[in-house]
Formats: C-alpha cells, sequence, structure tokens
C-alpha cells in the first residue's frame, strides 16, 4: 500500500508491532508501535492522521527524522505520490484488523472557539503555543529568549550570538537614538525591548497578550533594573492609542494577524508611526496565499497563521501608505536557527518531557524537524521589511546611501 501511494520503493523502512517490516531497515524507520497507529491513519489518511500517531506515542521514528521527511517530501515534490483509494483504505483496514472507532485527538491539539481571528481567539491561539511553559522557552531558547529567526554573521556564531545580531540589526535600521520611543508589537519574551533600552537609550514599549510573556518581561525588567526604560502591556494591537512612536518593531507577529485583519493591521502601524519614523517588520512568507504551515502546525504548533509571499505583504503595507524603502531576505539563517533550537531540545530531551510532557516534547520534535527542512527547500521564507511613514511634503528621513541603514 506504502509503496502504490509513493509510486516506488520505499525511501525509508517500516517496521510493525508484530515485527514486520518493509523498505530498507538501515537507515530512518517508521515504527508502528499498535493498531492505533494505523487506526489513526484509516480514518485520516494525511498528515494529521500521522501527526496524530505520532505526537500520541502509536507511531514513532528511528534514525534522523529532518532525513526521513526529506526523503519522503522529496517523492511528493516529484509528483509520484497518490491518494489512495477509499476502497484499498478498507480493504487494508480489513486485513490488518485496525477498523473501529476513530481514536481521540491528543489532548496537545489546539480546540479554539469563536469567530477566526476575533480577539478572544487571537488571545486562546497565541495562549495554546506562547503559554506552553516559560521554563520550556528559557530551556530551548538562547539567554534573550529571543524566538525568531537570528541572524549569522559567521558559521561560527553561536544561536545567542546570532539572536544579538539580529536584535542590533533591528536597532540599526530602524536608526535607533537615545530617548526615542520604540513600540514592539508582540513583543513575545522582551528581547527587542530589553535590547533596546540597554544598548540604544529608547523608550520601549512592548505589546502581547500572553499573561505569560507579560510576567516574564515584568520580572526581566525589575532584575535588570529598568522601570524607567521598558513598559510591557497586556493589549492587543488593536487597542494601542497613544501615538505617535519614533519607530516600531514588529518581529514575527504578522502571521498570527490574519488575511482579512492584515490591512487593519498596516494601517495601525502607519497611524502608530510618527511622520519620517521607521517600521521594521520581520515575517515568515510563503511562495503562494495560504493558511500557515499546514494541518500539523495549524492543529499543533500555531493555529489560525496565516502566510503570503512577500510581495503581497508589501503590498498591504504600501495600501496603508508605508515606502517600502528595504527587503532583506533571511530565509538560510532560520534553517540554521531552527537547528540550533532542535539540537538543544535533544540534547535536554529529558528536562523537556519533565516540563511539559512526552507529548508536547514530541510535537516540538516535528516542529522544528520539519520547520528546517521548510525554510531549506525554500517552501518557505522570512524577510525583514524596513518601511517609512513620509511627512505631509514626501520627506522620509533615510539616508542618502543603503550602506548607511546598518552602519552604526
Amino acid at each position: 500500500m506504502a509503496e502504490r501511494m509513493l509510486g516506488g520503493p520505499l525511501p525509508i523502512g517500516i517496521r510493525a508491532w508484530d515485527g514486520s517490516v518493509a523498505g530498507p531497515q538501515d537507515g530512518t524507520v517508521l515504527v508502528l508501535r499498535s493498531r492505533d497507529a494505523l487506526r489513526r491513519l484509516a480514518w485520516s489518511p494525511n498528515e494529521l492522521g500521522l501527526a496524530r500517531a505520532y505526537v500520541s506515542g502509536e507511531l514513532d521514528v528511528e534514525g534522523d527524522l529532518a532525513l526521513g521527511l526529506s526523503q519522503v517530501w522529496g517523492l511528493v515534490r516529484q509528483g509520484v505520490t497518490r491518494r489512495p483509494r477509499v476502497s484499498e483504505v478498507v480493504k487494508l483496514a480489513l486485513q490488518l484488523k485496525v477498523l473501529g472507532r476513530n481514536p481521540d485527538a491528543p489532548k496537545e491539539e489546539a480546540r479554539l472557539r469563536g469567530a477566526l481571528h476575533t480577539k478572544n481567539r487571537d488571545r486562546e491561539a497565541i495562549s495554546h503555543h506562547y503559554d506552553l511553559s516559560n521554563a520550556f522557552y528559557q530551556l530551548v531558547l538562547d539567554p534573550s529568549m529571543a524566538y525568531s529567526c537570528a541572524y549569522f554573521t559567521s558559521s561560527s556564531d553561536s544561536l545567542e550570538q546570532a539572536q544579538h545580531n539580529k536584535l542590533d540589526l533591528v536597532c540599526r535600521k530602524l536608526d535607533l537614538r537615545p530617548g526615542q520611543r520604540l513600540l514592539d508589537v508582540g513583543c513575545g519574551w522582551g528581547s527587542m525591548i530589553i535590547h533596546a533600552a540597554k544598548h540604544y537609550g529608547v523608550q520601549a514599549t512592548g505589546v502581547t497578550i500572553s499573561a505569560q510573556q507579560r510576567d516574564h518581561i515584568q520580572r526581566r525588567i525589575k532584575a535588570e533594573g529598568l522601570q524607567g526604560s521598558v513598559e510591557v502591556r497586556l493589549q492587543d494591537y488593536r487597542e494601542i492609542r497613544d501615538e505617535p512612536f519614533d519607530a516600531i518593531s514588529t518581529i514575527e507577529m504578522g502571521e498570527h494577524v490574519g488575511e482579512q485583519n492584515y490591512p487593519s493591521y498596516a494601517a495601525a502601524l502607519h497611524r502608530l508611526l510618527k511622520p519620517s519614523g521607521r517600521l521594521l517588520l520581520q515575517q515568515m512568507s510563503r511562495g503562494h496565499n495560504a493558511p500557515g504551515g499546514g494541518a500539523f502546525i495549524e492543529s499543533y504548533v500555531a493555529p489560525d497563521m496565516h502566510m503570503r509571499p512577500v510581495s503581497q505583504t508589501t503590498g498591504f503595507l504600501e495600501g496603508a501608505g508605508l515606502e517600502i524603502r528595504d527587503v532583506h531576505a533571511l530565509r538560510e539563517h532560520y534553517v540554521w536557527t531552527v537547528r540550533a533550537w532542535a539540537q538543544t531540545l535533544e540534547d535536554r530531551w529529558d528536562e523537556v518531557v519533565a516540563l511539559v510532557g512526552e507529548g508536547q516534547a514530541r510535537v516540538w520534535r516535528l516542529y522544528l524537524a520539519g520547520g528546517a527542512l521548510t525554510f531549506e527547500e525554500g517552501r518557505m521564507g522570512v524577510d525583514q521589511i524596513l518601511a517609512v511613514r513620509r511627512t505631509s511634503t514626501g520627506r522620509s528621513g533615510m539616508p542618502r546611501v543603503r550602506r548607511e541603514l546598518v552602519a552604526r
């Protein structure tokens, strides 16, 4: 059945609960630990069925998970795979005695309520992913807890150095100066506002709709003596009213806004920015306009995400009155970033399981393995977009030559 679906010999091995095998056994091997794994696939013969079986522990992978995903995706990309006919699935299910009710979805699967991208549903979606545990993110991320693409200026850069490079790059592109007001929309665990206040002397305000993120930042502000320089709010971007700001950063927040809301999001960024002020938006992209990442990501990692080609994002910003001055692609940097997170996850696996449980640890193992591959193969990208709000007379305040954007 698997070979008929894939259109050729199996690129990875399969071993079932009864010891039976198929395909090569000297590389990546898919292990079916119980009939429930196939029962899930009989009900959902797709990515979601596989993800549910893996997260629940009914399906496992021995060997290099990323390599196995790459090998299977290579066949999908070549167009040789096909969906099995219902009759084939039923016949196989009967032969293997796996007919039965669909097992309940793992508890790690998101269950959101309400209309798409209302404030309450957005809070639920953000909480599902970002309120997992501050301790978990402190364990997996770098010390600044920057949960976004880093910037590796050298092959010897550590993840911590690369995240410092990224934060500094954003500050330089925004041309931050002491005493200016910076707004960071979707501020995460505060890496940007803390960095900008400490190294550039700005008055930094961050907004998040994650209570755990807000609490972490408040503790960090106090610990670093930044009470007079940094403020964090539990606030939706639609509720910000104390404009204008000299500069705005929004780092991998736009993916959570939604397609219908994006024009309003862009308009809010324009409204909140003073004339001649700069916006730095870092955002993931896809080659086509689509919900984010597929059924697994939507169900287990980041519900309600939406990504589009970078050209469409710049179009929204221009439609709101912002002038695009620079677009900087960082796709390969995300491969290196995600692989660093994945290595930490594996190195500290027992600690991760103790913090969030084995099911959630499995979610992250699959998420990071697939994520690195997606960026490596160019199915997703990430870009820094620098824009400016012109004055009424058209003044941008931008430097004459491009190299001066990051020359400090």
